[in-house]
C-alpha cells in the first residue's frame, strides 16, 4: 500500500468536509423550500396530514353572509372571510382582524377603492388599503400596519377610526383577493 504524505491527507481531510457541507447545505435547502411551500396559519384550508389538534381553529363562515365570490367581515368574532366558491374549498383564507374604534353598519357593500400605502387615521404607516364604505365620515377599510411593533403616535381620543387591520399577510391576501368591486359583507 502506497504511503500518503501529509499534504494528500489534509486535502482528503478538506475534500471530505466540503463534501459533507454540501450535503448539509442541499439538505437544508431543502428544509427551507418545504417550510416556504407550507400553508399559512391563516390558510382555511388545514392540510390532510396534520392532526386534528394541529390545526387552526377558524370559525365558520355566517350563514348571513350571502353568496358568491366576497369578503365577509363578522364584527363581533373580529373575524374575516375570504370566499370563492368557484375554488375547491370556497373559503380561500380566514383570519382574525382588529378593528378601529368606529364600527361599520352590518350589510352589504362594494371595495370602492384601494390604496398600496399610506398613513392611517391613527398616524401609523399602513399598506394594502382596501375601502368599502363611509358612514357619518368615517372611511371603512381594511390595511396592515406596516411596522406593528412602531409605537402607536397619540391620537385625539375624539378621532374615529375606521381602519380594520389585518397582519400583513393577511392584509397581503386580502389585497390580492380583492379588486375595486368586490362585495363586502359585514355581518354581527
Amino acid at each position: 500500500m502506497a504511503k500518503l504524505g501529509p499534504g494528500a491527507v489534509v486535502g482528503g481531510l478538506t475534500l471530505g468536509a466540503v463534501a459533507v457541507i454540501g450535503l448539509l447545505a442541499f439538505q437544508a435547502n431543502g428544509a427551507a423550500s418545504r417550510a416556504v411551500a407550507a400553508p399559512s396559519a391563516s390558510s382555511a384550508a388545514p392540510s390532510a396530514a396534520a392532526p386534528e389538534s394541529a390545526r387552526p381553529s377558524v370559525p365558520p363562515l355566517p350563514a348571513e353572509s350571502g353568496s358568491g365570490p366576497r369578503v365577509v367581515l363578522a364584527l363581533q368574532a373580529q373575524q374575516v372571510w375570504l370566499v370563492d366558491p368557484k375554488k375547491p374549498e370556497p373559503v380561500v383564507a380566514a383570519f382574525k382582524v382588529v378593528p378601529g374604534n368606529t364600527l361599520p353598519a352590518a350589510g352589504t357593500y362594494t371595495v370602492t377603492s384601494r390604496t398600496a400605502s399610506g398613513t392611517g387615521t391613527d398616524g401609523r404607516q399602513i399598506e394594502h388599503v382596501v375601502r368599502f364604505a363611509q358612514q357619518s365620515g368615517t372611511v371603512f377599510g381594511f390595511s396592515a400596519l406596516v411596522d406593528e411593533r412602531a409605537p402607536a403616535p397619540s391620537v385625539d381620543p375624539g378621532t374615529r377610526t375606521g381602519g380594520i387591520r389585518a397582519s400583513r399577510a393577511d392584509g397581503q391576501a386580502l389585497w390580492d383577493f380583492a379588486p375595486n368591486g368586490t362585495r363586502v359583507v359585514v355581518v354581527a
